[in-house]
C-alpha cells in the first residue's frame, strides 16, 4: 500500500454520487470506504489511480488539485458507473474547498457582489466612499427642502430559499446528534455535504463552511485520526446549528452576520512600516498546506501574509522558503518573520490579512528584535489583559470588524515537563510573578518541529524566554507554543520550522517545585459538558438510557449553577426513549427538540469555559508596584 493522498472532492460531487446509489449499495458504502482506503494508489499528473483489485482500477481526475465533476471519477468494474466504488472514493477523499472567489481589493477589477465560497465572515460589503465634510450642505442647498421622512422600512429577513437552505442544514446537523459519531457514516455525511452546497448557492457561506467542518471532523473521528478532538466537533456542530437557527430567525444586521461573506473585503491602509515576528506552518484537515507570517505595525496592530493551497505538510515545509506574495519583495516567509517590510498602498482585510493587489508596493527593510521598540511593547501588556483580548477574539461568532488575534506575548521561566491526560506538556511561569502556563505543541505532525522542540525545551529548566503562543480556552492558563527567543539569547525560533539541538540549550538550573496540577475533570460544570460530548459521540439514545440523573442535577445545583442544572435536566428529558402509540408502534423521535436542548447546553458550557479561562489568567497576578 502506498501513502499517495487522494485529491479533494467537491461536496456536491460526493453528495450526488451517494444519492445515486441504490438502497442496497448505500448500506454497503461505509464498508466500501474502509476497504478502498486500504488499497494502493498512485499519482500521475492530475490523475490518482486506485487499484480496487488485481484487475480493476478507479481513477480520480483532479485538474487544479480537486475533483469538481461527477465524470472526473471513473471505475473499470463491470457495474460502473452504478457501482459503489466511485462513491466510496469520494467519501474517502478530503472535502474540497469551493473555487476561490477574487478578493475585493481597492484598485482591482473585482466585481462588487459577493461570490459564493466556504469562507465565513460577517462584515458588510463596504459602501460608497464618504463625501467631504461640506458636501452634504451643498447637496441640500441644490436639492431644495428636505421631504418629510416616510415610514421606516422593516428590517430584512431571510428569503424563502435561504430559510429552506437553513432548514436543510439544521436537519442534517440534528441527524448527526441523533446517530452520534458511530452512526454518522457516509450517507449522513453526504446529507451534510448536499446541505452545504445548497447553502453556498443561496449565499450562506458561514453556514456552508460550518457544515464542511463537521464532515471533516466526523471523518477524522471515524478513522481514528490522532489529531481529532471531540471538543472540536462539539464546537463545529454548535456553530452549524446556531448559524442555521440564526438565518431562520434573524433580521437586519444580525441576518447579514449569520449569512457571512463569501469574499474577503479589503480596505486601503496607506503606507505601513512592518516588523516581522514569526512564521508558522499551516496544515488543514482538507489537505491544504502552507505558511503564515505574522508582522506588526508601529502602533501594535498585527497583520499576516499567507500562502495556503492543496499540498499538506510537504507544501508547508516548501512554502516557508518561497518569496512572499506582496509587492516586489524577494523575502521568503521565514526571512520576513525576522526582517521588516515597507509597504505603500497597503490593503488590509478585516481579519488582518495583507492584500497583494496590483497597487501594493513593498520593499524589504531592517528587522527589529523582540526586545526593541515597537515590538517590545507587545510583551509589556499584562498576561490577564492579553488573555481577555484573545478570548474576545476567539469567541466571536462573527468575523472581527478590525484586525485582532488570539496570540499572547509572554516572558516566562521554564519549569519542566508536566503530565496531562492528553500527553506531556511544558510548564512555565509568567514573569514577573505571573501564573503558571501549560505550553502544548501547536501541531503533532511528525514532519514539523513543534513536538521535538517542546521536548527539548522541557529539559532546559530555569531558562527565561520570550514566547508567542495561541490561547487555548481551558480552566487553567494554556497556550500552543508557536515561537520563542533562542535559549542562547541570539535571535528567535519559529518552532514549527526551526529545530533545536541539545547544544543550543543552557545547562539546566536546579529543579523548581512544580505548581499544583490543574483541577481534575470532576467539577460541576464538567457534568453537563460530559453529557454534551456524550450525545455527539454516541447519539441521543445514549442519554436516553441514563435513567435517573437527579444525583448529577443535585450536585450541579449545590455548586451554585442552577442554569446548568436546568439544562442538564432538559437535555436528558429530551433524550428520553421514544414512546409507542396504541398499537405498540414507536412514535417518531423529536430530533428538533433534542437538537435545541443540546445547542443551548453546548453554548452554556462554552461560555462557562471562557469564564473559567479568564478567571485562571486573572489569578496570581503580581502586586502593583508601591506608589
Amino acid at each position: 500500500m502506498t501513502t499517495t493522498p487522494l485529491p479533494p472532492v467537491a461536496p456536491e460531487v460526493t453528495a450526488t454520487l451517494v444519492e445515486d446509489l441504490s438502497p442496497r449499495l448505500r448500506k454497503r458504502l461505509d464498508a466500501a470506504v474502509a476497504k478502498l482506503a486500504a488499497r494502493p494508489a498512485r499519482r500521475d499528473g492530475d490523475t490518482v489511480t486506485i487499484a480496487v483489485d488485481d484487475e480493476t482500477e478507479l481513477r480520480l481526475y483532479a485538474p487544479g488539485g480537486a475533483v469538481r465533476t461527477v465524470d472526473a471519477l471513473s471505475c473499470g468494474c463491470l457495474l460502473a458507473p452504478s457501482c459503489v466504488h466511485r462513491a466510496a472514493a469520494a467519501c474517502a477523499a478530503p472535502v474540497a474547498d469551493p473555487p476561490p472567489a477574487p478578493a475585493e481589493e481597492p484598485g482591482t477589477d473585482a466585481p462588487a457582489t459577493e461570490a459564493a465560497s466556504a469562507a465565513a465572515g460577517a462584515n458588510p460589503v463596504p459602501g460608497p466612499p464618504s463625501a467631504p465634510a461640506d458636501e452634504p450642505a451643498r447637496a441640500a442647498d441644490a436639492a431644495g427642502p428636505t421631504p418629510a421622512p416616510g415610514p421606516a422600512s422593516p428590517p430584512e429577513t431571510a428569503s424563502p430559499a435561504e430559510r429552506a437552505a437553513a432548514d436543510a442544514l439544521w436537519s442534517a446537523g440534528a441527524a448527526v446528534l441523533e446517530s452520534g459519531v458511530d452512526g454518522a457514516g457516509a450517507v449522513t455525511q453526504s446529507a451534510l455535504l448536499r446541505a452545504a452546497h445548497t447553502a453556498r448557492l443561496r449565499q450562506l457561506p458561514r453556514a456552508a463552511g460550518a457544515a464542511l467542518s463537521v464532515v471533516t471532523l466526523l471523518r477524522a473521528a471515524r478513522t481514528g485520526d490522532p489529531s481529532y478532538r471531540t471538543a472540536d466537533l462539539v464546537t463545529a456542530l454548535a456553530q452549524l446549528l446556531g448559524t442555521a437557527h440564526r438565518v431562520r430567525t434573524a433580521s437586519g444586521t444580525d441576518l447579514a452576520a449569520a449569512r457571512g461573506q463569501a469574499r474577503r473585503p479589503y480596505s486601503a491602509d496607506g503606507s505601513l512600516r512592518l516588523h516581522g515576528l514569526f512564521t508558522e506552518p499551516v496544515i488543514t484537515d482538507t489537505g491544504h498546506g502552507g505558511a503564515r507570517t505574522w508582522v506588526a505595525a508601529a502602533d501594535g496592530r498585527l497583520f499576516t501574509v499567507g500562502d495556503v493551497a492543496p499540498g499538506g505538510a510537504g507544501r508547508a515545509l516548501g512554502v516557508a522558503d518561497r518569496a512572499v506574495r506582496l509587492g516586489d519583495t524577494a523575502l521568503t516567509h521565514r526571512e520576513l518573520g525576522r526582517a521588516g517590510l515597507a509597504v505603500s498602498g497597503a490593503t488590509v482585510s478585516p481579519d488582518g490579512r495583507l492584500g497583494a493587489g496590483k497597487g501594493v508596493k513593498a520593499v524589504a527593510a531592517r528587522g527589529t528584535a523582540w526586545t526593541q521598540p515597537p515590538l517590545a511593547a507587545l510583551w509589556e501588556t499584562p498576561p490577564s489583559e492579553q488573555a481577555a483580548r484573545a478570548l474576545r477574539f476567539s469567541s466571536r461568532h462573527d468575523a472581527p470588524a478590525t484586525g485582532g488575534s488570539d496570540l499572547l506575548f509572554l516572558e516566562v521561566e521554564l519549569l519542566g515537563a508536566a503530565a496531562e491526560p492528553g500527553g506531556a506538556c511544558l510548564l512555565a511561569r509568567c514573569l514577573p510573578g505571573g501564573p503558571a502556563v501549560h505550553l502544548a505543541a501547536a501541531d503533532d505532525e511528525p514532519a514539523l518541529a513543534h513536538r521535538d522542540n517542546l521536548n527539548l525545551l522541557a529539559a532546559a529548566t530555569g531558562t527565561r524566554l520570550r514566547i508567542i503562543g495561541r490561547l487555548v480556552p481551558a480552566p487553567h492558563p494554556r497556550l500552543t507554543l508557536l515561537a520563542c527567543s533562542h535559549p542562547t539569547g541570539e535571535g528567535t525560533l519559529d518552532l514549527g520550522f526551526d529545530r533545536l539541538s541539545r547544544a543550543d540549550l543552557p545547562a539546566p538550573a536546579p529543579s523548581v517545585p512544580l505548581p499544583p496540577s490543574a483541577p481534575g475533570a470532576t467539577s460541576a460544570p464538567y457534568l453537563l459538558e460530559r453529557r454534551v460530548e456524550q450525545a455527539v459521540l454516541a447519539g441521543r439514545a445514549a442519554l436516553g438510557t441514563l435513567g435517573d440523573v437527579s444525583a448529577e442535577v443535585g450536585r450541579v445545583r449545590r455548586a451554585g449553577l442552577p442554569t446548568a442544572a436546568g439544562l442538564l435536566t432538559a437535555l436528558c428529558a429530551a433524550a428520553a426513549p421514544r414512546e409507542r402509540d396504541h398499537f405498540g408502534r414507536l412514535l417518531p423521535a423529536d430530533t428538533d427538540g433534542f437538537a435545541i436542548q443540546w445547542l443551548a447546553s453546548a453554548r452554556y458550557t462554552a461560555a462557562v469555559a471562557e469564564s473559567l479561562c479568564a478567571a485562571a489568567w486573572q489569578e496570581a497576578q503580581p502586586a502593583p508596584a508601591p506608589g
